[in-house]
């Protein structure tokens, strides 16, 4: 299903393993006989949007699209069983599939992007579909203000550039310094080279333009947003939290990628940079955002992935935010 695995990163080699063997498999088990013709061939999902107010400021959660993931390929720290009883506690099996989100900040005359999903880079059938859910919202491409980027893996810059054309042409990109470092700026860093050529792709044409700024530590990026990095997925993952009349959220980047974490927050994933900082990063900002009860929004968990971590014992559980859907000024 992706084209030129050869070509690719490690992400993309193992992505292109992982659905390759899922599309065989369902083909071994496929009936003899064709589907009825009033009986769909497949489901196909429109666009997804879901929005809530933070304070004055409007956010939607945007689905780029799910993934279908090996579980069993890609956490580290856990055996086959304990990940399929994990997950059988979810009422899930694997593979899963895992949402690909996005995130629009509305606030006064601005308009932020947190994150811009797969674009092209894992294919035309996987993921991409970020553009058709600003459409949905009524939102251009070229009123985007600024792009803020929980860190530089494929799944979160591939939407900057699509065909060799910037898609956001009156936006700054916003990253941790770290990561543009990593990924973009230092040629001596020990980051996949591929990984890199994506970030001199994604990433390139904006910061030619004058259009990309890193930052250190906890810096203002936007007015009524702040960044932090915590490194460990990447060395300069970032969480961006919007504050808006007393209210809160905060947009958390990749500290989980499965449900299984969360009952097992030692469990990490093969992308993870630093396994162990990445494992020590989601501990504690476990054990902060139960503490709090803080609304917060992960690229990853089901769209539209915001809600709230509770602590259960030694372990926690998600509690996805109560949908509402009434007329809001």
């Amino acid at each position: 299903m992706l084209h030129n695995p050869g070509k690719k990163s490690l992400r993309h080699k193992l992505w292109f393993t992982i659905v390759s063997g899922l599309v065989s498999t369902a083909a071994l088990h496929a009936p003899a006989f064709a589907a009825p013709v009033d009986q769909p061939a497949s489901v196909t999902q429109i666009p997804s949007v879901y929005s809530f107010k933070v304070g004055a400021a409007k956010v939607s959660a945007l689905s780029d699209g799910t993934a279908a993931l090996d579980l069993h390929k890609l956490l580290k720290g856990a055996s086959e069983k304990k990940i399929d009883s994990l997950l059988d506690g979810d009422f899930l099996a694997n593979p899963v599939h895992t949402s690909i989100n996005a995130y629009l900040v509305q606030i006064g005359d601005r308009k932020i992007l947190i994150d811009t999903g797969t674009g092209d880079l894992f294919g035309p059938e996987t993921a991409g579909k970020l553009p058709g859910a600003l459409a949905a919202l009524g939102v251009a491409l070229d009123q985007i203000n600024d792009v803020l980027i929980t860190h530089a893996h494929t799944d979160h810059i591939g939407g900057l550039v699509r065909g060799g054309k910037i898609m956001f042409p009156n936006a700054t990109v916003h990253l941790g310094q770290p990561d543009l470092d990593f990924f973009l700026r230092d040629s001596r860093s020990s980051a996949d080279a591929s990984l890199k050529k994506e970030a001199s792709e994604m990433l390139g044409p904006y910061d030619k333009a004058g259009k990309v700024e890193g930052f250190t530590g906890t810096a203002e990026i936007t007015p009524g947003i702040t960044g932090t990095v915590h490194p460990g997925h990447t060395p300069g993952s970032a969480f961006y939290t919007l504050e808006s009349e007393g209210q809160k959220i905060t947009f958390v980047g990749d500290i989980v990628h499965s449900a299984v974490q969360f009952q097992d927050p030692e469990i990490t994933i093969i992308f993870d940079t630093d396994q162990k900082v990445a494992e020590k990063t989601r501990a504690a900002a476990f054990k902060e955002i139960a503490t709090k009860r803080a609304l917060i929004a992960a690229p990853h968990l089901p769209f539209p992935g915001v809600g709230y971590i509770k602590r259960t014992g030694d372990t926690y559980e998600w509690s996805p935010v109560n949908y509402a859907d009434w007329p809001s000024k």
